[in-house]
């Protein structure tokens, strides 16, 4: 059972990225960029680029890239830190804010079908597991 879990974990990460790029194409905005906004939004706009690694669990390299498109797409903006002049804080422009609306709602009706016939119950002890999981790997490096 225990060695079929992370194939699971993968089949499903996938089938979510495919259907909601699917469903995010016509607003140009993969489901890459949306996670990014979103981390953004919930961790507190003004996080530096590092912190926002951290919080998403990537490199740095592949943020700066994703940073740089949504930049380019006027959704997000980099500020000059008033306190270290080398880091600059990332903001959610006004547009990154509305179109946060619009891709919130279309990533919900996803979620919500996804998880159709899926208890409260479950998802809480799914969501345990998972940062258990996270916390594990925390300790491997």
């Amino acid at each position: 059972m225990k060695d079929q879990f992370p194939f699971a974990v993968a089949r499903v990460t996938r089938r979510w990225r495919k259907l909601l790029d699917g469903r995010l194409k016509d607003l140009g905005v993969t489901q890459a960029r949306w996670t990014t906004m979103v981390y953004l939004q919930q961790g507190g706009e003004g996080l530096t680029q590092r912190e926002l690694a951290s919080l998403m669990a990537i490199e740095n390299p592949t943020l700066v890239r994703l940073l740089d498109s949504l930049e380019q797409q006027d959704l997000i903006e980099r500020r000059a830190c008033p306190n270290d002049r080398r880091a600059r804080r990332l903001h959610l422009t006004d547009t990154g804010r509305s179109f946060m609306e619009v891709l919130s709602a279309r990533a919900g009706q996803l979620r919500d079908g996804m998880l159709d016939g899926v208890s409260d119950k479950d998802i809480e002890v799914a969501l345990k597991v998972f940062h258990k999981i996270m916390e594990n790997a925390e300790k491997q490096k």
